[in-house]
C-alpha cells in the first residue's frame, strides 16, 4: 500500500503537464525520505527537464538523498534526447531504492533505464500500478508499440440520431450544449492534431482551434482526395494544415499537401506517425467517422448526445456497441466508447 500511495502521487502530478509534453509521455515522481514526500516533480514541456530532474532540483539540501526512495511512474529513460539521461542523474544521486510504475514501451528505453539503475547496485521495484500508469499515456504507448497514432472519434448527435444539418435545411447546425464547448476544446488541446473531411470544411468553414480553454491549437489535418476542399477556408489562414489528396505534394506558407498514391486510411496515419504526430481526434462528418471505423482505425469515440430532436438531417454513424461510461454535462449526454 506504501508504493501504490506513492505512485498514486506520481500520477496525479504527471496529469500536471497534459497539455505541454506530447509527443513525450506525463512523467511524476516524488522523493520520500523515511515515508515522507521531501521531493516532487513532473514533466512540465516537451523539451524540458523531466520529471526526475525536476525532483531532485526540489530536494531540500539537508536530505541526504542516499537515504531515499525514488518514486517515478514510468522508467526512467536511457538515451540523449532534448535531454540527458535521466537513469544516469539516479545513479549518480544513489537513492536507497527505485519503485518504478511501468516499463517504458519506447525502444530507446525499453528496459535499459531499469537494467542501468540496477547494475549500479540500486534496489528497484517494477509494476506499481501499472494498468493506472499506462492508461494516462495510451497515446503515447500506442505510438511505440503500434507505429501509429491514437484515434479518437468525436461527434454531437442529437437524441433520434442526427448529427448535421441537409443541405437545403436553413436551421442552426449546433447540436451540443453551447456552455459544453470548453470540454470540446480541451479535447482539441489534449490531441496532437485534428482531423475532418473536405465536406466539413466547405459546409461548416470551421476554425478547428482551442479558444475555450487552455492549451495549445491542434495540428490541422484535412483529408480531401480529389483536393475538392475550399483553400479559402478560415482554417488555412493561420498555423499549419496538412491536407492528404491524390493530386500534388507542396510546401506552401499555411498549408502542407501530401499526395497519396494509395490513399487509404491506413496509409494517413502511417505517414502521421511519421511526422511525429502520436495522437489525432476526429471531428469530421459521417463519411470520414464511418472509414475509420470501417477499418477499425479507432481508440477511443466520444458521443455529446444533446436533449433536443430533429425533424430531418443527416443520420450520425452508429457505433453499434455500449458505451463504457457515460457522464451527463449541461444539458448532453457524454458517452465514452472503447472498440471491441
Amino acid at each position: 500500500m506504501q508504493h501504490e500511495r506513492y505512485i498514486k502521487r506520481c500520477l496525479e502530478l504527471a496529469l500536471n503537464g497534459e497539455l505541454g509534453v506530447a509527443p513525450n509521455p506525463m512523467v511524476g515522481c516524488v522523493i520520500v525520505h523515511n515515508d515522507v514526500i521531501v521531493a516532487e516533480g513532473y514533466h512540465q514541456q516537451y523539451g524540458g527537464p523531466h520529471a526526475e530532474v525536476n525532483a531532485f532540483n526540489n530536494l531540500p539540501k539537508h536530505v541526504n538523498v542516499q537515504e531515499c526512495d525514488v518514486y517515478v511512474s514510468l522508467e526512467p529513460c536511457s538515451h540523449y534526447g532534448k535531454t540527458p539521461p535521466c537513469a544516469n542523474l539516479i545513479v549518480e544521486q544513489a537513492p536507497k531504492r527505485v519503485i518504478i510504475g511501468m516499463l517504458d514501451p519506447n525502444h530507446k528505453v525499453a528496459g535499459n533505464g531499469l537494467k542501468r539503475i540496477r547494475e549500479a547496485g540500486i534496489e528497484t521495484i517494477v509494476g506499481v500500478l501499472e494498468d493506472e500508469c499506462a492508461a494516462i499515456n495510451s497515446k503515447f504507448i500506442k505510438a511505440h508499440t503500434q507505429k501509429l497514432p491514437y484515434i479518437t472519434l468525436k461527434w454531437a448527435e442529437t437524441q433520434n440520431g442526427y448529427m448535421a444539418r441537409t443541405p437545403d435545411d436553413n436551421g442552426s447546425a449546433k447540436i451540443s450544449d453551447t456552455l459544453n464547448d470548453d470540454f470540446v476544446h480541451h479535447l482539441r488541446a489534449t490531441h496532437q492534431a485534428i482531423m475532418v473531411g473536405a465536406g466539413t470544411v466547405n459546409i461548416d468553414n470551421p476554425l478547428l482551434d482551442v479558444r475555450y480553454t487552455k492549451g495549445s491549437n491542434p495540428i490541422k489535418v484535412v483529408v480531401s482526395p480529389q483536393l475538392s476542399v475550399d483553400l479559402n477556408a478560415k482554417l488555412f489562414k493561420k498555423g499549419k494544415t496538412i491536407v492528404y489528396n491524390t493530386r500534388k505534394n507542396e510546401d506552401t506558407e499555411h498549408i502542407v499537401f501530401i499526395q497519396l498514391d494509395k490513399f487509404d486510411m491506413s496509409h494517413i496515419l502511417k505517414d502521421l506517425y511519421q511526422r511525429h504526430i502520436h495522437s489525432v481526434l476526429v471531428e469530421g462528418g459521417p463519411t470520414l467517422l464511418q472509414a475509420l471505423m470501417d477499418a477499425k482505425c479507432w481508440d477511443e469515440a466520444i458521443i455529446l448526445k444533446s436533449s433536443n430532436n430533429w425533424e430531418s438531417g443527416i443520420k450520425a454513424p452508429w457505433i453499434g456497441i455500449p458505451s463504457n461510461r457515460e457522464e451527463q454535462r449541461k444539458n448532453d449526454l457524454i458517452k465514452y466508447f472503447k472498440p471491441q
